[in-house]
């Protein structure tokens, strides 16, 4: 393999397009193939974007040669299908979140890429950037942590055609979306990257005539702290996050985008802890995915497989309880 790593692209969408401007930023990266149901669609997107080769199947890019790596953008249904296809034909995979539609389906995803020698990695961009680092770091000065929350409320451009009778991909449970997959898990994945799994699980959630959860709410209880969670796609909130320790707490202003973070301690002091992204945002998932290949590695240290397992866990239990079920969750990989 050269320095170059050629990627492949599954999926047309405005995330995909982010993620190639970001990615474009690492020297290594290459971008020779892409996917679509659409021919039409594959040579729109090929063209704006430079890409040599289109694929209307996903197998026949696996196996064509050109490619080392793929960036899977597909709806959340199809991740597990097109990354055991790709990673049965020796390609490196890197998959927007969440990785999978459940636990069951990450676990044949690992066994794939254990069997086949490859990477595989969740594209959480979160737990990768600067801001998340920090936390780290300065989380010892908060002693002994009782509390951790996170808000993720934001009202979706696609929920007043969906009032209006248009049910579009975010609000249809065939892909295995909703507001738990879509949000939540921007609230759940730093929670389970600083602390592990916990020890139980309370969820509540407003279900949608869809068939899929609008927003929710989840308690979670450890030895020692709780933790509280929200998120929503038909309300709107400005809340930051916080977690809270016996000294003090820190205050996040996003939890997907940490940028502005701020120490704040009980005596009233405060220090700036914030750590700006010196680059686009995906850009960071994009050079640990690449230096990962080109190390010979087949996990990432920060986006591992035991935390991306555990959080599909926390989902899965936190959608047995509000009654959030995907036709996912019955099928059979082939």
């Amino acid at each position: 393999m050269t320095n170059n790593i050629r990627f492949g692209i599954i999926g047309t969408n405005w995330i995909t397009e982010a993620f190639i401007e970001a990615a474009r930023e690492v020297k290594e990266f290459k971008l020779t193939a892409v996917y679509s149901r659409s021919v039409e669609t594959g040579e729109a997107f090929a063209a704006k974007h430079e890409i040599a080769s289109i694929f209307t199947d996903v197998a026949e890019m696996a196996a064509s040669g050109l490619i080392d790596a793929v960036y899977i953008a597909s709806p959340n249904s199809f991740h597990a299908r097109h990354a055991i296809t790709c990673m049965n034909n020796g390609i490196h995979v890197l998959c927007e979140k969440p990785i999978a539609s459940n636990a069951h389906e990450l676990r044949q995803m690992i066994a794939a890429a254990k069997e086949n020698n490859v990477l595989l990695m969740e594209a959480l961009k979160s737990t990768l950037l600067p801001g998340f680092k920090t936390i780290q770091d300065h989380l010892p000065k908060l002693g002994e942590i009782r509390r951790y929350f996170a808000s993720y409320c934001q009202y979706s451009s696609r929920y007043d055609a969906y009032k209006a009778g248009t049910v579009l991909n975010a609000f249809n449970p065939v892909f295995s979306n909703g507001a738990l997959m879509d949000l939540g898990i921007y609230c759940l994945y730093p929670l389970v990257a600083l602390f592990g799994k916990p020890d139980v699980v309370k969820a509540t959630g407003v279900m949608l005539e869809s068939g899929v959860d609008g927003e929710g709410s989840i308690v979670l209880q450890y030895p020692s702290m709780d933790a509280v969670i929200m998120y929503s796609k038909i309300t709107h909130s400005s809340l930051p996050s916080e977690i809270q320790g016996e000294n003090g707490s820190i205050v996040i202003d996003k939890i997907s985008e940490a940028s502005k973070i701020e120490l704040q301690y009980r005596n009233g002091t405060t220090e700036n802890i914030s750590q700006r992204a010196n680059s686009k945002s995906m850009y960071y998932e994009a050079a640990e995915f690449i230096g990962l290949i080109q190390a010979g590695r087949t996990e990432s240290s920060v986006n591992t497989f035991e935390n991306s397992l555990n959080t599909l866990e926390i989902m899965d239990e936190a959608r047995k309880q509000i009654g959030l079920v995907y036709p996912a969750d019955q099928a059979v990989i082939q």
